[in-house]
């Protein structure tokens, strides 16, 4: 019977390592919000100008990141995007750029993948203002 309790103990750890690391590391799942914001004008042409807001972990929550033509998101020191606090991110993790004007995220073969409204991403993806960008276990909205 002890031998029972200790196997029913271990199990029980087991799960609640399982369950600790799937709430890092799990998509989180938001409504889209859809908004009818106006683009800056420059230079006679609008200019879509879209940043990241940390949205995940909560300490880090409100801090925002301007996204110019390219930036790369992870955990090494020349990161536009540095999130160094994130174990579960790689060093280069994933990269935003801009394409004929839109804003495209492509990840840089991370151990955990990138994830863009819960869904993991295997090729580069265009982002649009509302957006979900999971790398590691931070979550960015993407917005104005």
């Amino acid at each position: 019977m002890l031998g029972f309790g200790i196997i029913l103990l271990i199990w029980l750890f087991f799960m609640w390592v399982v369950r600790a690391v799937w709430v890092e590391v799990r998509p989180l799942k938001r409504k889209r919000r859809r908004g009818k914001d106006v683009d800056p004008v420059v230079d006679g042409k609008r200019r879509r100008l879209l940043r990241l807001h940390v949205i995940r972990p909560e300490d880090q929550s409100g801090r925002v990141y301007d996204v110019g033509d390219e930036v790369t998101v992870g955990r090494a020191p020349g990161c536009g995007v540095p999130i160094d606090y994130d174990t579960f991110a790689s060093s280069l993790h994933a990269r935003l750029f801009r394409l004929d004007g839109d804003l495209w995220v492509e990840d840089l073969g991370s151990t955990n993948g990138t994830w863009v409204n819960t869904v993991r991403i295997g090729e580069r993806t265009k982002l649009e203002k509302g957006d979900l960008l999971q790398v590691g276990g931070s979550v960015f909205e993407v917005g104005r």
